[in-house]
């Protein structure tokens, strides 16, 4: 007669079965896992300073300037073409701000609207912006425009990544 403890054949073929097949399981798994969460544990790459405009050309009016910078989304790279509001204060500090609203993501632009002529408006919910780029009260966004990064570097202004005021 067998004894309580010991494991029967089949048992043991059971046993054995099922720990072979959770080793094949994982060495079939976790290289894909491993695959698709990869990007998303990688360091991003820091944006790196993008020549935009010779600091000559910049006055104390808010000008529109576009740039290249290269962007890597997981296993994707391209090229996207961003925007800054620059222009120098009364102090001849320069100041570059995202065009993009913090309201709802639209696109701001200085003094189109005749109400507000110094002002910078986004015409989606009427929000609004001074000089400086801080939000009115009042007005549908919440928070200041966002500030590019800015380097002088042989007369041309370089700018980075935009950054929260």
């Amino acid at each position: 007669m067998a004894n309580k403890d010991e494991v029967s054949r089949r048992q043991f073929l059971n046993y054995t079965l099922t720990g072979v097949g959770g080793f094949m399981a994982a060495g079939m798994l976790l290289p894909m896992v491993r695959f698709a969460i990869d990007p998303v544990l990688k360091e991003g790459a820091g944006q790196d300073m993008v020549a935009v405009v010779e600091e000559s050309k910049l006055t104390q009016e808010p000008q529109r300037f576009t740039f290249k910078v290269k962007q890597k989304d997981g296993w994707y790279e391209s090229e996207v073409t961003q925007a800054a509001w620059v222009f120098k204060d009364k102090n001849g500090e320069i100041l570059a701000l995202s065009p993009i609203c913090k309201h709802l993501g639209c696109t701001v632009d200085w003094a189109t609207n005749p109400a507000y002529p110094n002002q910078f408006f986004c015409p989606c919910h009427a929000g609004r912006y001074t000089k400086d780029g801080t939000n009115v009260k009042g007005t549908p966004p919440l928070a200041p425009l966002d500030v590019y990064k800015k380097e002088v570097k042989d007369g041309k202004l370089y700018l980075g990544q935009a950054m929260p005021q």
